[in-house]
């Protein structure tokens, strides 16, 4: 097949995106709306949130993929990278000899080529460290454009496009598309990054952790003299890459010798009040309804580039103050008779973690319940198999759902909940197994009690699973 055709010519009308309904090209989509492009797009699986967000913004979305939607001869297309060379409009693409690019070249064309980038890398924590920054950047009235993977509650949106000279870009490491195997974020230079964490994931992309790092080590080699890498100071894997950075570096964490640490830490249901030392002084105090030691970690991290551009410290702490979260971060979606049901996107073997040991403190007259679904392409497999065990320690009930859709997975490879909920058993938890959804839901419905916090883990939909608790409860 013919790729000679990937580049973005100057007179660009309008414009198609294949997968459109993904986060990323979703948000691209609305912005290029809001440019005045003529702007349409198609996907395999058309439904709510992501058909309404787009409808909103009256862009044209046909539901399946097929040369059909293409017979209009768009000046471009961009490919999602969900999307392979058999795709039947990719196979159009070529047919017709479109012009086409991949998301991170649309959004450097089109909305990045005039503002200066602050990229948001790493393993964990990228989304919710964005959408901070973002944010005090909005209350500094610098007024910033971002492009973010989960929806900001204080914008409820995922994008905007705003007037002033910086983007806040959420750069993650998968690829970029099928003619394009590299990690998304070597497509950005930014004139500040954050690098919160290196771990093992996205096992349909990545062999090993060395194969992460390697992608992670060229993004920060490629990093300018003038830029400023901020990077957590708790993560071997990151020690190891930043000889290799040309650019200024302050350290954020723990460590003492870092520029950026925590000072007195007290929680205050449902704040959280704390100060924090800046190049060995009391750089100030704060508050904010972030839950949990990684959350003020992702706080530390925004500080340290907002500090870099100079804003001052009662704007930040305005910002810290005022900020929503993110939604699916640590997510309230119901109460009932006594029963809090909390949403959060965590399926990383950390993330699990971390997001247990945060919720713990601030729900004390009941249980944590614990609900997880393995869905990534990463929990399916049984890389994490022996390491999640030692994750849900702090919960004091715990329901693993069957993974659904362990038939993208080669047999041999599969995780097992099972054998995960047969490990909790042995470490003493209070563990089940569940084939499906709905037998949590009945499950629960039962032994939820007054006082108990489900927090329901997943980064997919979990077949609606809060409200139908609720409606159980």
């Amino acid at each position: 097949m013919n790729l000679n055709k990937n580049y973005i010519p100057d007179d660009v009308k309008q414009i198609h995106l294949v997968a459109v309904c993904g986060s990323g090209m979703a948000a691209l989509a609305c912005m290029l709306k809001d440019l005045g492009y003529t702007v349409t797009g198609s996907d395999q699986k058309v439904y709510p949130p992501m058909s309404t967000f787009l409808a909103d913004k009256n862009i044209t979305v046909l539901n399946g993929f097929g040369e059909n939607n293409l017979h209009y001869r768009p000046d471009l297309v961009v490919v999602g990278n969900a999307v392979s060379i058999d795709n039947p409009e990719v196979v159009a693409t070529q047919k017709l000899g479109l012009n086409f690019c991949s998301m991170p070249q649309a959004l450097n064309r089109f909305v990045v080529a005039d503002k200066k980038p602050l990229l948001i890398t790493g393993t964990h924590g990228k989304t919710t460290t964005a959408s901070i920054l973002a944010w005090i950047l909005d209350v500094a009235g610098l007024d910033p454009s971002f492009v973010i993977g989960g929806i900001l509650k204080n914008y409820d949106s995922n994008y905007h496009l705003g007037k002033g000279q910086f983007i806040v870009i959420e750069a993650d490491e998968y690829d970029t598309a099928f003619f394009d195997k590299g990690p998304k974020f070597l497509h950005y230079n930014g004139v500040a990054t954050i690098l919160t964490s290196v771990e093992f994931d996205h096992a349909d992309i990545y062999e090993d952790l060395d194969h992460v790092k390697s992608a992670f080590g060229r993004f920060i080699s490629a990093i300018a003299g003038e830029t400023l890498l901020v990077a957590h100071d708790s993560d071997k894997n990151i020690d190891g890459l930043l000889d290799g950075c040309k650019g200024r570096i302050e350290k954020y964490g723990k460590q003492l010798t870092s520029t950026w640490q925590m000072g007195n830490i007290i929680p205050d249901p449902p704040w959280t009040h704390f100060e924090i030392i800046g190049r060995d002084i009391s750089f100030g105090k704060f508050k904010t309804k972030l839950m949990g030691e990684h959350n003020r970690l992702n706080v530390l991290a925004a500080v340290a580039v907002a500090d870099y551009l100079h804003i001052p410290v009662d704007v930040l702490s305005e910002a810290l103050e005022s900020f929503e979260n993110v939604k699916r971060r640590q997510e309230i979606r119901g109460q009932q008779n006594g029963i809090t049901v909390m949403d959060d996107f965590a399926h990383h073997p950390t993330a699990v973690r971390e997001t247990l040991v945060a919720v713990k403190p601030f729900y004390t007259n009941g249980r944590i319940i614990a609900v997880f679904e393995p869905r990534t392409n990463t929990s399916m497999r049984d890389v994490f198999q022996d390491v999640y065990p030692h994750c849900f320690d702090p919960a004091d009930l715990i329901c693993i759902r069957k993974p659904p859709l362990l038939g993208k997975i080669p047999p041999d490879r599969r995780f097992s909940s099972q054998m995960l909920v047969q490990d909790l058993q042995k470490r003493g938890k209070q563990a089940h197994y569940f084939p499906d959804t709905q037998a949590i839901i009945n499950f629960l419905a039962r032994e939820a009690t007054a006082g108990d916090l489900i927090l329901v883990m997943s980064n997919g939909g979990f077949d609606n699973i809060h409200e139908k608790l609720l409606e159980s409860l």
